[in-house]
């Protein structure tokens, strides 16, 4: 393809995912994955400039552009030679007008730059769009920390007893000790909340809003293999990713539950007041993700955030009631907004006195609010805030 027909799919591919961010659909790298199936005489370093162009895009603007030609447009003000690439020819975008719409302002979000927690400055802000890490956790039920080094000399021993860092691009899903479940790609800040769910052999466990189960397993690999696990959601499609990477790791003390929204008690009433730890990793704004999903600024209004933030509140709540007399409630969010993290921990603390908060001693993270912040700048993490409540 000549660079100009790789902008015009470029513009092409994010004016869709514009239209998903808008309408809360699919997610930017399945959008891509899915347009590039439908053009496949699209080479490999043709795919690899058009995902450049684009997230360039996505990285660039806090608010959502127009159009995917407003983004690049604006672009071509910024990138030498993007602006000589809006030609006219065959299968390359128009040339520029005078007057035509032209995205712009910063990278965040001009609504959300006042409500992150006060430790995040201009340098953490700036890291927030730096490239993530690509972090792995060993099953120690499984592989020994001398196996990583043996596969991959160059990897990075972490803080957390089974992390490890290993250089960007590394095939970690064609490795035998992915497929044997020894290995599995978790960010260090998931692994770290993880292990301050660590409480010496419990029974009972449930992870409340597990996802595809990424801490379920870790968890599950953590304890006994008598405990039993429960992983809980109510997305039926996310918690279905679960059985097969239950079965590669091996853990066999795992169930899953498929809750109703806003039913959720229906199902769990059998697990109320008799559980040894509850995780609640929360729905949230995502604002800890957005090296790996910057899209996801132009899916939060603040609409969006008030509902997200209720129902943080609730599920808190929910959580709470399951937790027996000397339990522990992990809270947890992958975002840096005191309204998602320290907010949610002093109101449940103000309004449920028979609780306490607990320290977490880490080796990474700072103390904040009753709780643990961890961010990209001064953790190399992805940005979590997490906190560890004890029922009295």
């Amino acid at each position: 393809m000549r660079p100009a027909a790789r902008l015009q799919a470029a513009i092409e591919l994010l004016d869709e995912i514009i239209i998903a961010a808008r309408d809360n659909g699919a997610s930017a790298d399945n959008i891509a994955k899915k347009f590039f199936k439908a053009r496949r005489y699209a080479g490999s370093g043709d795919r690899r400039k058009i995902r450049e162009l684009v997230y360039e895009a996505i990285r660039r603007f806090g608010e959502r552009p127009e159009n995917g030609r407003a983004a690049m447009v604006a672009l071509a003000k910024e990138i030498p030679g993007l602006a000589q690439l809006f030609d006219g020819s065959d299968y390359g975008p128009a040339t520029i007008t005078e007057n035509e719409p032209v995205a712009d302002g910063s990278n965040i979000p001009d609504w959300l730059k006042g409500r992150f927690v006060a430790l995040i400055d201009d340098a953490e802000k700036a890291a927030l769009f730096d490239r993530a890490a690509l972090d792995i956790r060993i099953n120690p039920k499984k592989a020994l920390a001398a196996d990583v080094a043996t596969i991959w000399p160059e990897a990075e021993k972490l803080p957390l007893p089974n992390a490890w860092r290993l250089p960007t691009g590394t095939s970690v899903e064609a490795s035998e000790g992915y497929g044997s479940g020894a290995i599995e790609i978790q960010d260090l800040g998931s692994q770290a909340i993880v292990a301050a769910c660590l409480l010496n052999e419990p029974e009972l466990v449930l992870d409340l809003c597990a996802g595809a189960g990424g801490k379920t397993l870790g968890m599950a690999a953590q304890f006994k293999n008598d405990a039993r696990i429960i992983a809980a959601d109510t997305d039926r499609n996310r918690l279905s990713r679960i059985e097969p990477r239950m079965r590669r790791a091996g853990a066999r003390n795992i169930e899953t539950l498929l809750l109703a929204p806003n039913k959720e008690m229906d199902a769990l009433s059998q697990l109320n007041g008799i559980c040894d730890i509850v995780l609640v990793d929360a729905p949230c704004t995502g604002t800890g993700t957005w090296r790996r999903n910057p899209e996801l600024r132009w899916r939060m209004t603040p609409k969006r955030l008030q509902q997200t933030v209720q129902l943080q509140q609730r599920l808190l709540q929910l959580g709470s009631e399951l937790v027996k007399s000397g339990g522990r409630l992990v809270y947890a969010v992958c975002s840096l907004l005191d309204e998602e993290g320290g907010d949610q921990t002093e109101v449940f603390l103000a309004n449920n006195p028979g609780w306490r908060h607990i320290d977490v001693d880490l080796p990474i993270g700072r103390p904040y609010r009753r709780g643990i912040l961890l961010s990209p700048y001064h953790d190399g993490t992805d940005g979590f805030y997490f906190t560890c409540l004890e029922k009295l």
